[in-house]
């Protein structure tokens, strides 16, 4: 079984289909359709449902879906691994949620640029949720998510505190507005609907953003209130139109820090961005 193969395999899943594949892979529809075919013939099995154009996954092909993720990760991990010892160099894909970007993630992704100059980084920003859903998926190699993390198949290195404050413009009382949140997935999202249900808010008026500026920009006209973690807020070009408000510790203070498989062969990169996001939090 090649992995040039189980490459092809996930990418047509991964894409949605054999063109979008063989654009991604930079090659011609019959390559990927020759290599999909091949590797049936080896397993004995069909990999994809075929309905009209349209390709569904197969019961097999799911199986084999977990598998090919974990073996090009590994092979991914272990060429990244060799190369390090010498030069620093291979790729690294970093994960984080918006805020800890906004935050944190400068200073460390300066670090690791100074420390790894060979390594190339790919940054995505998503929920803590979908970011540890991407980490066990072999889509991300470490994710900056908020905790506690408890999984099996994860590690989570606390690296800061994060205090979060209710946030509102003035005058404005969040019994009576609706709540602004990230979308489903954020660990600041379960804490504020906690919040507010403590507090005797009314659950059924919410708003959903997708970005960290679309909500406070939202808040800071008065069309409602949301949690969110001070430094963030102070930084934001929002803060002199906003009130913020203390928090009990156990809806306040969220860990935050770094998760990883817990199988995955250490790679000197994650060091330099815990270190320097520790580094930079002391300050």
């Amino acid at each position: 079984m090649e992995l040039v193969a189980l490459r092809t395999f996930q990418t047509v899943v991964e894409e949605g289909g054999v063109l979008a594949a063989s654009r991604k892979l930079n090659t011609v529809q019959s390559n990927v359709t020759g290599r999909i075919r091949r590797l049936e013939e080896e397993l004995g099995v069909e990999l994809f449902f075929r309905k009209g154009r349209g390709l569904e996954l197969a019961p097999s092909g799911r199986v084999l879906l977990a598998y090919a993720r974990r073996l090009l990760q590994l092979e991914r991990q272990t060429a990244a691994a060799v190369r390090q010892i010498g030069e620093s160099s291979g790729e690294l894909r970093v994960g984080t949620m918006e805020t800890f970007a906004a935050l944190h993630l400068p200073g460390a992704l300066k670090a690791v640029r100074s420390k790894h100059p060979l390594l190339e980084l790919r940054v995505k920003t998503n929920t803590s949720a979908a970011l540890a859903e991407a980490v066990l998926d072999h889509k991300l190699d470490c994710a900056f998510v908020a905790g506690p993390v408890t999984h099996p198949a994860l590690t989570f290195q606390e690296l800061v505190v994060e205090e979060l404050v209710q946030v509102s413009a003035p005058g404005i009382s969040p019994v009576t507005h609706p709540l602004i949140f990230f979308r489903e997935g954020c660990a600041y999202r379960t804490r504020a609907l906690t919040w507010q249900r403590t507090m005797g808010h009314a659950v059924s008026d919410a708003m959903e953003f997708g970005t960290l500026e679309g909500i406070l920009g939202c808040v800071s006209v008065g069309l409602g209130w949301t949690l969110m973690p001070r430094a963030v807020v102070e930084q934001s070009g929002h803060a002199d139109a906003l009130v913020l408000e203390a928090l009990p510790d156990e809806v306040g203070q969220v860990p935050t820090g770094m998760i990883t498989l817990r199988d995955a062969p250490p790679m000197a990169a994650f060091k330099t961005l815990a270190e320097a996001v520790m580094a930079g939090a002391a300050r």
